[in-house]
């Protein structure tokens, strides 16, 4: 059992800052992840991962602490369950007010994310754009659904309406203006002593992955600008789900890759500046994650918004207590999904068991992907759905029917799935605690009956 600090003054504001997409080799490759205070400050989570693998269900267990098939936002049902209550919507009762800023339309009304804010500040529509429309629109047309618009009589009119406002933060930096649309939201409700929950996104580290103000190349010479840029839209479109062919060269995979941890060091040190304001001498808790990461190379795939990840990718995970403020670090698995269990322990609120903090059999990482439909053309192939957990240093997936293993590594490309034997079951033969084994029997089974109907 890890110790847990008894913690009980509840804080008067918390922040939940979330890097979309960001992965956890992303912030380091061979270097420190530069955020200074959050590490001498907070405690540190080396070995989290989230529960889903694109934004919706990802966010989905941030906001209600439950697993993909509890609150049912994946690729196929695209919305959040009703009848699962929201982080904002328990805060709200607690007499928080609410907000979410936001620069991916994916957290907002689209798919229910938006349920318990007050209010949803989307910054694509707040921010002077600093690009000519032409750029906007040759980066939004990567996107199928934006190409189909393109071509239609109702896009054309309308110019692409909200999607083409979307563009704002696809291809410039906008993270500034979403700490100050914060910053005055907290300077305003402290005024008249209202506690406030706030949840940001930032897009930086989110496909294109910014490498400057706005959008920009990052090789140089025409060959190795047509390679990128054919890179970037190949990961975006997931073309591989499409065809047999290896649309993204290793070279290339590196390039890709190095633009999202160039992102990342756009973004860290004014991060990690807005985390010391928003927590040095205040009575504030502030959290700093990921929502999940893209896959560069894991599994042999190279993609963005994919729903065929084995098992996840690692995220960071940063939590600075409003009591609390020495350094921690946390080596144990964990889910990223147990931040909003977390929170409502800080505030002395009923939560369902587990939280960052505890040894428990809930809170050993479970991660779940079900299959995405690519216009129809999805090959047989990448049509399942998959169950996986963290067991003593080792990921074990379950898809087809059948289980494969790969042991966990400090490799940033983690090692691919290799089938284990016929008839071996992980479950029963890995896990020896009785209450952990009854719990992933219990979340395998109810994982099955759920995803029955999401297949063709």
């Amino acid at each position: 059992m890890r110790p847990y600090i008894c913690l009980v003054s509840k804080p008067q504001n918390i922040i939940l800052i979330v890097a979309d997409s960001l992965r956890y080799d992303s912030m380091h490759l061979g270097t420190a992840p530069g955020l200074s205070y959050a590490e001498s400050h907070g405690t540190k989570f080396t070995e989290a991962r989230s529960a889903g693998c694109w934004t919706l269900p990802a966010t989905a267990s941030l906001f209600t602490g439950l697993m993909p098939h509890e609150h049912g936002a994946t690729s196929q049902t695209r919305k959040l369950s009703e009848h699962a209550p929201t982080l904002a919507e328990r805060l709200q009762l607690d007499g928080f007010k609410t907000y979410q800023v936001t620069a991916n339309v994916v957290t907002t009304e689209i798919f229910g994310l938006d349920r318990g804010f007050d209010e949803v500040h989307k910054i694509w529509g707040m921010v002077q754009p600093k690009f000519k429309k032409t750029l906007r629109f040759a980066v939004l047309a990567g996107k199928p659904r934006v190409r189909k618009m393109l071509m239609s009589k109702d896009g054309l009119v309308n110019e692409l309406s909200e999607d083409l406002t979307v563009g704002n933060c696809w291809v410039q930096n906008t993270f500034e203006d979403s700490f100050e649309v914060a910053r005055k939201i907290l300077q305003r409700n402290e005024q008249k002593n209202e506690r406030s929950f706030i949840f940001i996104n930032m897009m930086e580290s989110h496909f294109p992955y910014h490498i400057g103000p706005t959008f920009k190349l990052s090789q140089k010479g025409l060959k190795n600008k047509t390679k990128e840029i054919k890179g970037l839209y190949h990961l975006l479109n997931q073309s591989f789900l499409k065809k047999d062919k290896e649309y993204i060269q290793p070279k290339i995979a590196e390039v890709i890759q190095k633009r999202q941890h160039e992102s990342w060091k756009i973004l860290q040190q004014k991060l990690d500046e807005y985390i010391q304001e928003l927590h040095e001498d205040k009575n504030n808790l502030v959290v700093f994650c990921s929502d999940h990461g893209d896959n560069f190379g894991d599994q042999e795939w190279y993609y963005h918004f994919s729903n065929v990840t084995d098992a996840g990718n690692k995220v960071p995970l940063f939590w600075m207590d409003n009591e609390s403020k020495t350094s921690r670090v946390i080596h144990t698995p964990v889910s990223s999904r147990f931040i909003q269990n977390s929170i409502l322990k800080k505030c002395g609120l009923e939560h369902a068991n587990g939280t960052l903090f505890d040894d428990e059999q809930f809170t050993l990482p479970i991660m779940q992907s079900y299959w995405y439909d690519n216009n129809g053309k999805t090959m047989d192939k990448f049509i399942y759905n998959q169950f996986c957990f963290v067991q003593d240093k080792m990921r074990y997936v379950y898809k087809n029917g059948n289980w494969s293993a790969a042991r966990i590594t400090e490799n940033s490309i983690e090692p691919k799935f290799e089938p284990l034997p016929t008839g071996v079951d992980p479950i029963q033969e890995t896990v020896s605690d009785l209450e952990r084994k009854s719990f992933l029997i219990k979340s395998l089974a109810e994982f099955n009956s759920f995803q029955k109907d999401l297949l063709p």
